[in-house]
């Protein structure tokens, strides 16, 4: 686990860069999930999601030397954009190898923020392959997009500050994909408050973390055939542990139930959400018995969301 005085020092560090984003609520979805929902709105952050956190802790590290070789990674869109953001601003290059079947929003922010495209087919093994290719060409520095002890602790700001300001809360949801904001997210509250309750929310289309689990041991994904783009990837085998031991469980969501979810934080907030973080309110409404009665925070991820192509 990493230490919350890392965590600390990773906000500090990463406060000039980032947002401390707000938190709102809605009366409408507190009364159909009869629990208090406190959303921390990582959708508002630059970047337009919590991904600036980790990406700014790892890079503003790094020494003048590696910082001049230019950073490469995969992605499926978010890190991509956050970490041409950062590169932009500390003066170096990102390459960032990502999925031809990434949504245009998610290509579109990687480009405005400056940052080089190299495609890969949308599966782990063709990802694999062309990062390491591109990482040998380039000789750039890898910054991994969740598998790295500095961009779990720059994730585990977005729980800091929500604890910090909403320090009774009984519950908090975020989604897993690779793990870097769940294992962020345990690492920040099991060690300020431990009563608080940390849950997962997967697709059932992408549920390798839940399998991983069950077994012992690190599962593939059997299939990524999930609106939830931002959840296709394979948990990190440093994340994977830290999830393991602390996680109180990991919630299965079925793709009907997080379209609808997403369309009913549009309509009720008045916000625009990604599937990706969905998911964590989806996981609520069909898990009550739960959260009924409880104060959770929920850990809205993104906000980068195709408007050409919404799934409703």
């Amino acid at each position: 686990m990493i230490s919350i005085n890392q965590i600390h020092e990773a906000h500090r560090r990463i406060k000039p860069y980032i947002h401390n984003t707000q938190t709102l609520f809605s009366r409408t979805l507190n009364n159909m999930s009869k629990a208090t929902l406190y959303f921390k709105c990582e959708n508002f952050q630059r970047s337009g999601s919590f991904k600036i956190r980790g990406a700014a802790n790892t890079v503003l590290q790094l020494s003048k030397k590696e910082i001049s070789r230019g950073f490469v990674t995969a992605s499926s869109g978010n890190h991509g954009a956050a970490l041409s953001m950062i590169s932009t601003e500390v003066g170096c290059s990102a390459t960032i190898v990502m999925p031809k079947n990434t949504p245009k929003i998610k290509i579109e922010n990687v480009e405005r923020n400056g940052g080089n495209i190299i495609w890969c087919d949308p599966n782990q093994n063709s990802r694999d392959q062309i990062l390491k290719k591109t990482l040998t060409e380039t000789g750039g520095f890898l910054i991994h997009p969740y598998n790295d002890i500095r961009i779990i602790a720059g994730q585990a700001t977005a729980a800091l500050e929500l604890i910090n300001e909403y320090s009774d809360l009984d519950i908090i949801i975020a989604p897993v994909s690779g793990g870097g904001l769940l294992s962020g997210t345990l690492c920040t509250v099991k060690q300020i408050n431990p009563k608080i309750k940390v849950y997962g929310a997967e697709p059932y289309e992408a549920d390798d973390t839940y399998r991983s689990i069950l077994s012992g041991r690190i599962e593939s994904n059997l299939t990524t055939n999930t609106i939830c783009d931002g959840l296709r990837a394979q948990v990190g085998v440093i994340n994977f542990p830290i999830i393991k031991k602390n996680v109180e469980s990991i919630l299965r969501v079925k793709e009907s139930s997080i379209i609808e979810a997403m369309r009913l934080c549009w309509e009720c907030m008045k916000i625009i959400i990604e599937p990706s973080c969905a998911i964590t309110l989806a996981a609520i409404l069909n898990n009550k018995d739960i959260f009924e009665g409880q104060k959770v925070g929920l850990i809205i991820s993104g906000g980068n969301v195709n408007l050409d192509a919404l799934p409703w």
